[in-house]
């Protein structure tokens, strides 16, 4: 590849014949994105200007949701905390409640369940996260156990693989690659409690320890608040300030970014390739910053009532992305701040000074890149998505946990809408 940026007509139009490669329900349009290419030293910037291949923006339409508020056993959740999705669209859900996983086929009819409570073969103690592997093998996090428990294709195939992390728990996802490895995050047991140092236990398709490595981190400093008193210090980061974020990218390698700016990393066996994508960031209202900075008060204060605030002011505009996830086809998907919205609670309680009359929620959007840097547009989530609970992306489907207004908790998955009818 030439140093030099390639002119955007160009790119334009190998974005517009990937288009005709995608099978996502597209709105017509022929101009692609307008980007610029080039290499600094072993590092392949892609910048996209403006446009994407799509060509409009995107939503999410529901195909099957799986869950109901009463009926079989089978499809009532008491806590959904990950979920699967293999070749043939089966889902699996972990309900942390049961501790077990249930196995859904591609229109959602229950078909087994995998483990459940116990010290035995495939039992659980405290069953966190799960995945898959490449060769379809389920791989289960319980850290009560310090174990990943592994269940074959065949009945009674079941395996566990023992790791070193002083039982300590973990609320991130379980990642697998490409080549069978899975990455198990825990706390490095070399750092005191109160560091929050973590590690990544990496495991081979055997189960064989491969590696233990940092959690990836950055050179940015994050803005922070402290207090300090008889129980410790406790630390809050400022509201909407940057923050450094990582994944697990099919290929083995971290996805990482600053959200300062619109600048995300993926290592290669070739180089860094560089996603960069020209933004304006979200303003902070001002009814949102002060939302923000009374809440931080209010926890500071709870713990220290002397507590003053201690450092940088709340930031004008709210990072580029809050999130970066990847799908099992490795495209990137970037999940985005946006403009908060003033919804009432209904559940406030004038006399819990903990209860908020009004939230500010934000509308969840993801911008979408192919595995080469490509963009391909944003895609609107719907309400319901459950924020904390990661998604399952492949190809033009979305796997997602919901939760209705009665508390339910559904899996649905959904298919991408380009314009037309699903468009907003």
């Amino acid at each position: 590849m030439s140093d030099q940026a390639l002119g955007p007509a160009v790119l334009a139009a190998a974005a517009t014949a990937l288009l005709a490669a995608c099978g996502t329900d597209t709105g017509s349009s022929d101009r692609g994105p307008e980007v610029v290419m080039e290499r600094i030293g072993d590092t392949t910037v892609v910048r996209t200007v403006s446009g994407g291949v799509w060509g409009a923006e995107a939503t999410l339409v529901p195909e099957v949701s799986i869950g109901e508020l009463e009926g079989a056993e089978e499809y009532l959740f008491g806590g959904i905390w990950s979920i699967a999705v293999d070749d043939d669209r089966s889902v699996y859900v972990l309900d942390a409640q049961a501790r077990h996983v249930r196995v859904f086929d591609s229109a959602g009819e229950y078909v087994r369940t995998l483990g459940g409570r116990g010290e035995g073969p495939g039992e659980f103690r405290s069953a966190e996260a799960i995945a898959l592997l490449p060769d379809g093998r389920l791989v289960v996090r319980d850290s009560g156990r310090n174990r990943v428990h592994v269940f074959g294709l065949g009945a009674g195939d079941i395996d566990h693989w023992p790791y070193d992390a002083g039982n300590s728990g973990s609320d991130g996802p379980l990642h697998t690659d490409a080549d069978g490895r899975t990455y198990v995050l825990t706390r490095d047991l070399s750092r005191p409690l109160t560091a929050f140092a973590s590690h990544i236990i990496v495991l081979g398709p055997d189960g064989t320890h491969i590696d233990t490595v940092p959690e990836p981190s950055s050179n940015y400093d994050q803005a922070v608040l402290t207090a300090s008193g008889g129980s410790g210090t406790y630390t809050s980061r400022v509201p909407f300030s940057p923050a450094f974020v990582w994944t697990v990218h099919p290929s083995g390698h971290f996805l990482t970014g600053f959200s300062s700016t619109y600048r995300i990393d993926l290592p290669g066996d070739d180089g860094v390739l560089r996603i960069e994508r020209a933004a304006n960031p979200v303003p902070v209202s001002d009814a949102e910053r002060e939302y923000e900075r009374n809440d931080v008060m209010r926890s500071m204060r709870g713990r220290y009532p002397d507590w003053s605030w201690n450092g940088p002011p709340i930031p004008d505009h709210k990072p580029y992305f809050k999130a970066l996830l990847t799908g099992r086809d490795g495209r990137i998907w970037v999940r985005l701040s946006s403009e908060g919205q003033p919804v009432e609670n209904e559940d406030h309680d004038p006399d819990d000074p903990w209860s908020d009359p009004v939230t500010w929620p934000e509308p969840m959007r993801y911008d979408v890149f192919e595995p080469d840097g490509t963009y391909l547009g944003v895609v609107h989530a719907p309400d319901e998505f459950t924020r904390f609970r990661l998604p399952v992306f492949d190809g033009d489907h979305v796997w997602a946990i919901t939760r209705d207004e009665l508390d339910v908790e559904r899996v649905v998955r959904y298919r991408i809408v380009v314009g037309g009818d699903g468009g907003r």
